[in-house]
């Protein structure tokens, strides 16, 4: 009889970040995480031997880069329709969790850390912040928009998207993502010229 594989490195990271969307970094241990990825917890302690630190990073890294791929091909098209995709992406998610799942990188960036440290997975929401408002914020520029104005438009954006699927998921209902994602794609058109692509 065959030995079942072990549990791939990406599946126990993606399962990590899932569960964060879903309960918050305090809820994530490596224990509830390994249960969660339906992996052995030998495994989840041989693949992150620096604990849970270690796998909420990478949990935040491996999300962020998911939304950050998604935004890049979506914003070929321009600043609108990258919007559009962006907001679509984050509906999809809330509505099809049945508004459990939130973004794992805004549970991250809203825990309170530990006194007198700064954790890695804080700084890695924070980068991956930057780098969503600076592809924005890049289009933008791109389709017409002044530099300052197409970086606040995309702190903007990101800002308020973050918390519109906080708001979804208290509320249960896509409304606030719909009113945002209306006022929002208004903003850029006036911003890019009436060139929002």
């Amino acid at each position: 009889m065959a030995q079942a594989s072990p549990p791939s490195r990406e599946r126990i990271v993606a399962g990590a970040a899932d569960l964060i969307a879903r309960r918050g970094l305090s809820a994530a241990s490596i224990r509830e995480t390994a249960k969660h990825a339906a992996a052995p917890l030998g495994s989840t302690y041989h693949y992150f031997p620096d604990g849970k630190g270690q796998l909420a990073t990478e949990a935040v890294e491996y999300a962020a880069g998911r939304v950050e791929q998604h935004m890049r091909t979506a914003l070929e098209a321009g600043p609108t329709a990258g919007l559009r995709a962006y907001l679509k992406r984050w509906r999809d998610i809330v509505v099809d969790s049945g508004f459990r799942t939130g973004c794992p990188v805004l549970a991250v960036a809203v825990e309170e850390p530990p006194e007198d440290e700064f954790p890695p997975a804080l700084l890695a929401a924070a980068l991956a912040f930057d780098r969503w408002e600076r592809l924005l914020a890049d289009s933008l520029e791109a389709h017409g928009a002044d530099p300052d104005e197409a970086r606040e438009l995309a702190t903007l954006a990101v800002a308020a998207v973050e918390g519109t699927v906080a708001m979804c998921r208290a509320k249960q209902s896509t409304e606030p993502l719909d009113r945002v994602a209306r006022r929002l794609e208004a903003l850029i058109e006036a911003a890019c010229d009436g060139d929002p692509a």
